[in-house]
């Protein structure tokens, strides 16, 4: 297994680094299938799916590559019910300038929608249908189990991503069920907005929570799955990149987390934020925090990581997603930061909320993927399980799986 180099950290070991066969990884999906732990890997630079055997993570074996379409962003997976569903996209989401800095091709073919899978034996998925959008495709999907499946899809004729619910009942005849939009986004309509769903739809019984991006953070009532209906809109103004908000995310406790994701390199974004909203009123959340910046310790040479190169700011964070393998949250959030790696916040306290752990990788010895323009750690993705192991994702690294050792664990 090969190694890691650690260029700092605070309570955060490394357990084990796999060079994933030079594909790094990016969105993870885990299933447990009876002593016996499977973790699914999408990827960024390769179009396909990674299947890793994370029973001992300390020793991860990756078992089985599936190849995907080509010339197409495979980044996402959800797995519940022995089903593994994988999103697909046009890469960058359409943007065709922007998508060629990460790969993509105008010349050649590309795919969209969902693919849903069988994962009954869990290493070596069986496709069982598909749901295409009629668009570019979908971005951060939701699936916890059951019939439903929740996008953020672009659908035919559409601007940007909005909220679709499928029924996967008939995984062979997926049928869309309903869809919730932001006026201005429609065939036809032509109000101003800069809303997109980024998402994922996060669902919790009959709410669903959408990052609607420079309009906000939205709450959806989905009593009627047929007719969602909006029940509150929280604005950032003009805090964050131009993609706006990135994530919503309910929290034990009358709360939610609110992110927003660094795109421009070299610190040139309007300041990105995370927020702790108390939702005690869902029709008016009101921010009641936001947590610290990360700065670099004494181990680290940068006054501050603006300074370091490649995106700072942040990006995705542990997401349970109703899922028995995913840690839930109590008083710890786990987020990426880019440059300045795995970030761990104790939310006891949500006016205060303070950091108590970090992990920065030392840069990339070698480059995988395009992006960043100047070689520096980027991490992506971070899911914790539910026996406290963390896996995060970075733009030119394989699999590394850690492990937090201070204060507040859940």
């Amino acid at each position: 297994m090969a190694s890691l180099a650690v260029h700092e950290a605070k309570n955060v070991e490394v357990v084990a680094y796999h060079p994933a066969e030079g594909r790094p990884p990016f969105k993870f999906a885990l299933q447990q299938a009876g002593d016996r732990w499977y973790l699914y890997c999408s990827h960024l630079w390769h179009c396909g799916w990674s299947v890793f055997d994370v029973t001992d993570p300390h020793r991860p074996d990756l078992l089985n590559w599936i190849e995907g379409p080509t010339n197409t962003w495979t980044i996402q997976v959800q797995a519940a019910d022995r089903k593994l569903i994988t999103g697909l996209e046009k890469i960058a989401g359409g943007h065709d300038e922007q998508a060629k800095k990460w790969g993509y091709d105008p010349a050649r073919p590309w795919d969209e929608g969902i693919l849903i899978w069988d994962i009954e034996r869990p290493a070596k998925p069986r496709l069982l249908g598909r749901f295409r959008t009629g668009g570019v495709g979908t971005h951060r999907n939701f699936y916890s189990g059951g019939r439903y499946v929740h996008l953020a899809a672009n659908m035919a004729g559409c601007k940007g991503h909005l909220y679709v619910v499928v029924d996967i009942a008939d995984p062979a005849q997926p049928k869309e069920v309903s869809r919730w939009w932001w006026k201005g986004q429609a065939p036809g309509e032509t109000e101003p907005t800069q809303g997109s769903l980024h998402g994922p739809p996060y669902v919790v019984g009959e709410r669903a929570w959408l990052s609607y991006g420079r309009e906000g953070a939205v709450l959806l009532d989905i009593s009627d799955i047929r007719a969602p209906r909006l029940v509150s809109r929280f604005s950032i103004g003009d805090f964050g990149s131009v993609l706006g908000v990135h994530t919503y995310m309910p929290l034990p406790g009358n709360l939610a987390v609110l992110s927003t994701e660094a795109i421009l390199e070299d610190g040139r974004d309007s300041a990105n934020v995370v927020a702790i909203l108390d939702v005690s009123d869902e029709a008016r959340p009101r921010a009641v925090s936001i947590l610290p910046v990360p700065a670099p310790s004494e181990q680290g040479p940068y006054r501050s990581y603006y300074a370091k190169g490649g995106k700072f700011g942040p990006h995705n964070l542990h997401m349970p997603h109703g899922h028995p393998c995913h840690a839930s949250i109590g008083r710890l959030l786990h987020l990426t930061y880019f440059n300045a790696g795995l970030r761990i916040y104790d939310i006891a306290d949500p006016c205060y909320p303070k950091e108590v752990g970090f992990f920065v990788a030392a840069d990339p010895p070698a480059r995988l993927g395009h992006l960043p323009s100047r070689l520096v750690t980027q991490y992506e993705e971070v899911l914790v399980d539910a026996r406290g192991f963390i896996y995060v994702s970075d733009k030119n690294y394989g699999l590394t799986i850690l492990r937090y050792t201070g204060p507040g664990m859940d």
